[in-house]
């Protein structure tokens, strides 16, 4: 493990563990640059993304064989809708293996040891459980490497949960709570819908993003602003269906609202 030393406010050193070195650019941690807040704490620099992995089922669908199938247009999925597959999971795969593989997949290849993983936050609205966390199976690779003190838990909220969940981690870096270890970010889910004009616009996948200083896309949280209202334009009121209740015109004019 590495150690960095950022100046604490009565000026002594703090250490702060930030993971192991690494070759497959992720800054190394005794690169990492603090700076000092109007209160004389410690904050990081540069945060934002420093690596991303990616993951989409190998079962897909060509979208002008739906076509066929739905007795549409030719071309009103390929070309109106810009789709050219729809990715859907077998019976082996669900949400929570989605998001491990993009996990254990970005860990190995960043090499950072899940040690190193401070924080970790899961945006999703596909849930197999209604109390058990996706996050919660997420630690079955972290506490098997002897981290268990990881912050962090789901957040559900249609297809903003992901987005949210980036900026509790960014929020995390960037506040005093910090510890001086990295945040991942895991975003995943798996969308079907009911036969019907908005079946072409599911698909599945998962994506888990490494959070730190010094990333090479930094997040500029200054220049953000936060719209939400009560409506229903989206809305998954039947526990034992995964199908959404969609009004489309709805969604449209609440995007033109806010």
């Amino acid at each position: 493990m590495y150690k960095k030393h950022c100046p604490s406010s009565s000026g002594s050193a703090a250490s702060v563990v930030t993971g192991s070195a690494t070759n497959n650019g992720v800054p190394p941690p005794d690169a990492m640059d603090c700076s000092t807040d109007t209160a004389g704490r410690s904050l990081p620099n540069d945060v934002g993304i420093i690596a991303m992995e990616v993951y989409f089922p190998s079962q897909y669908i060509e979208q002008s064989e739906l076509e066929v199938h739905d007795k549409v247009s030719q071309g009103k999925y390929t070309i109106g809708l810009g789709q050219t597959r729809m990715g859907f999971c077998s019976d082996r795969e669900d949400i929570n293996s989605l998001c491990l593989t993009v996990l254990t997949r970005l860990v190995n290849r960043t090499k950072i040891g899940y040690k190193s993983i401070g924080r970790l936050e899961v945006g999703t609205e596909t849930i197999i459980d209604k109390s058990k966390s996706v996050k919660s199976f997420l630690m079955s690779e972290l506490s098997r490497a002897g981290n268990s003190d990881v912050e962090g838990v789901d957040t559900t909220n249609a297809c903003y949960g992901g987005t949210a969940a980036l900026f509790n981690a960014i929020n995390w870096l960037e506040s005093s709570a910090w510890d001086g270890r990295y945040a991942v970010v895991v975003a995943g889910d798996i969308a079907v819908y009911a036969t019907g004009p908005a079946r072409p616009t599911g698909g599945a996948g998962a994506v888990a993003m490494l959070i730190g200083p010094n990333a090479p896309l930094v997040l500029d949280t200054g220049v953000r602003s936060s719209y939400m209202v009560h409506a229903y334009d989206f809305y998954k009121p039947v526990l034992n269906s995964e199908y959404p209740v969609v009004d489309g015109k709805l969604s449209i004019e609440s995007y033109f609202s806010a």
